[in-house]
C-alpha cells in the first residue's frame, strides 16, 4: 500500500502520491443451483503448496480463524450491473488445524443459496455480522471441501485508519456498473468466504463472467477468456488481502518485462489515458528492483487502474488508484515502484500478522527511497537526516512501528521508521552484504509467512552478526534510536 508524501517532496520538491451496515442474517436453502464438489475421494495433495500455519492476529482478532488453513479457493463468479448482483460459487479446500464443532469464516452477508461439505448439503448454515458459520464438525488435519453458492449486492466495510486516502474496504460498485476492491487489512470477505488474515496463504482459481463489453481482472496469472468469462490462477500462495477484482470497460496493453516476463496494463479509455505512459515504464521499475533483490518472483505482472485514491500491491496485478486531481507523473511512477517492490516484500514473503506490517512497508519504502536517490542524486547523509527527522515526529505521534494501533492501520510510522532501521542495517553491512541479505530473504523464503522473530533469526544467520538489539530497538523504542 502506498504512502504520501515521500522523500522526494522534502529533498527535490517532488510530491509522491506515495462502512456499510450489516444485512440481517441469512440461512442456506436448497432451492438454488447445486454447489459442485467432486465425487469420491479428493486428492488434497494437489493443493499442498497452499499449506500455511495460521495464527490469531493480535491487531484484528475478530478476523480470520487460526483453526482453519484454506489450501485453495475456487471462485466462480458472475456480475450483473443492471441489478448490481454478484452471484458466486466458492469451493474451498480446507485443512482444519484443530478439532472444531463448526466451520467459521469471514463473509459479508449475502443470500446463501446452497452450502455443502464434501458434497453433502448442510442445513442451518448462517452468515451474519461478517461471519459465516457452517454447523459441520471438523477434525484436525482431515481436509474437507466446503462449497458455498450465494448471491447479493456487494457492500463494503469500514477501514480502521486515519490516512488521508482512507476509503471503505472491499468490493465497491462504480457509477458505471463496474467493480473494484482493495482489502488491506481485511475485506476479501465482502465478495467471497475467506479466512481473512495474512497468515493463511492459499492457491486460487478464479473465473468471472461479465456482460459483453466488460472485462474482469483478478490477481494471479491470466489463463484465458472464453466468451465473456475471464479466468485467473494463482499457483504461488497468496494471502486474502492480496487478491483483487476489477470489472469495467477496460482496454488492455500487453508488454514484456525483464527476462520476458509478461506484463498487462488495464485502463479505461477516456479516463486513464494520461496514466498509460507511466504504466509503460514498468519494465524499468522491475529492472531496478531485480538488480537489488533478485528475479521477479512471479510468472506474470501488471497493473489495473480503479476508481480509488490509493494503491495496493495485489499479487501479480497491482490495483492502482486513478482518482488523481492533478497528475504528477514522476510522483505516480514512484508510487508504482513502491507497489512493485511489494511483490518481493509482502507478496512473495508475507507478514503473518498485522503487528509486523513494518516488514512489508519498511522494505517497500526503503526501495522507493533508493529509487528516488538514483533519480534526484541526493546524498546518503541527506537521506539519513530526512529519515531521522521523520522518524522522531512519527514515533511521538503514532508510537513505534513494531506495535501499531488497531485504529491507525498503515499510517506513516510503519513506513518511515522501519525504512530508517533498514538504512542503519545497510550502513552497518555495506551495499554488497545488505543486498545479498535482501535477495536471500526473498528468494529462499518466498511463498511463506514470516514475523519479527524469523526475520531477526534470518538476518543474524545470513550475516554472521547479531543485529537483534538494533532491530528490536528500532521497532520498539518510543524515541529515535541513536546512530
Amino acid at each position: 500500500m502506498h504512502r504520501t508524501p515521500f522523500l522526494a517532496a522534502a529533498l527535490a520538491a517532488v510530491v509522491l502520491v506515495a462502512g456499510c451496515e450489516d444485512k440481517p442474517a441469512t440461512t442456506a436453502t436448497t432451492t438454488a443451483p447445486s454447489a459442485a464438489a467432486p465425487a469420491g475421494p479428493v486428492d488434497y495433495s494437489a493443493w499442498a503448496k497452499g499449506k500455511s500455519t495460521p495464527v490469531a492476529d493480535p491487531v484484528y482478532p475478530k478476523h480470520g480463524n487460526k483453526g482453519l488453513d484454506v489450501l485453495h479457493y475456487g471462485l466462480d463468479l458472475s456480475w450483473a450491473p443492471p441489478t448490481k448482483t454478484l452471484t458466486g460459487l466458492a469451493t474451498l479446500r480446507i485443512r482444519p488445524t484443530a478439532d472444531a464443532a463448526s466451520i467459521e469464516l469471514d463473509f459479508k452477508p449475502y443470500t446463501l443459496d446452497k452450502v455443502t461439505v464434501d458434497d453433502r448439503p448442510v442445513d442451518g448454515a448462517t452468515v451474519t455480522a461478517e461471519r459465516l458459520v457452517v454447523p459441520v464438525a471438523v477434525t484436525k488435519d482431515k481436509p474437507v471441501t466446503l462449497a458455498v453458492a450465494y448471491h447479493g449486492r456487494p457492500a463494503t466495510t469500514p477501514m480502521p485508519s486515519h490516512r488521508s486516502d482512507s476509503e471503505p474496504l472491499g468490493l465497491t460498485i462504480t457509477k458505471g456498473g463496474g467493480l473494484w476492491t482493495m482489502q488491506e487489512p481485511y475485506g476479501a470477505f465482502t465478495w467471497y468466504p475467506a479466512n481473512d488474515q495474512p497468515s493463511d496463504k492459499a492457491l486460487y482459481d478464479i473465473s468471472v463472467t461479465v456482460p459483453a463489453g466488460f472485462s474482469a481482472i483478478a490477481a494471479g496469472t491470466p489463463t484465458g477468456v472464453k466468451g465473456t468469462t475471464f479466468t485467473y490462477r494463482s499457483d504461488v500462495p497468496m494471502s486474502s488481502y492480496l487478491q483483487t477484482l476489477a470489472v469495467g470497460k477496460y482496454k488492455k496493453i500487453s508488454a514484456k518485462g525483464p527476462n520476458g516476463v509478461p506484463l498487462t496494463y488495464w485502463y479505461r479509455a477516456g479516463t486513464d489515458d494520461k496514466l498509460v505512459p507511466s504504466l509503460r515504464k514498468s519494465p524499468q521499475f522491475l529492472t531496478f528492483l531485480e538488480k537489488r533483490f533478485g528475479p521477479y518472483p512471479f510468472a506474470t505482472g501488471g497493473i489495473v487502474i480503479v476508481d480509488s485514491a490509493s494503491g495496493m500491491e495485489t499479487q501479480q496485478m497491482i490495483t492502482m488508484g486513478g482518482k488523481i486531481k492533478k497528475l504528477d507523473a514522476a510522483a505516480f511512477e514512484e508510487d508504482l515502484l513502491h507497489e512493485y517492490s511489494h511483490h518481493w516484500f509482502g507478496d512473495a514473503v508475507t507478514t503473518s500478522n498485522w503487528n509486523d506490517l513494518w516488514l512489508n512497508e519498511g522494505w517497500a519504502t526503503y526501495a522507493q527511497y533508493l529509487w528516488e536517490q538514483e533519480l534526484y542524486h541526493f546524498s546518503d547523509t541527506a537521506l539519513e537526516d530526512y529519515l531521522r527527522t521523520a522518524d522522531a515526529d512519527l514515533r511521538k505521534r503514532l508510537g513505534p512501528p513494531g506495535h501499531p494501533k488497531a485504529a491507525n492501520f498503515a499510517e506513516s510510522n510503519v513506513y518511515y521508521c522501519p525504512a530508517a532501521m533498514l538504512k542503519e542495517l545497510n550502513d552497518a553491512l555495506g551495499d554488497t552484504k545488505f543486498f545479498a541479505l535482501a535477495r536471500a530473504w526473498v528468494q529462499t523464503q518466498k511463498g511463506t509467512q514470516q514475523d519479527r522473530a524469523s526475520f531477526i533469526a534470518f538476518v543474524n544467520k545470513q550475516t554472521g552478526r547479531n543485529f537483534t538489539k538494533l532491530i528490536n530497538t528500532w521497532l520498539d523504542s518510543k524515541t529515535t534510536p541513536a546512530s
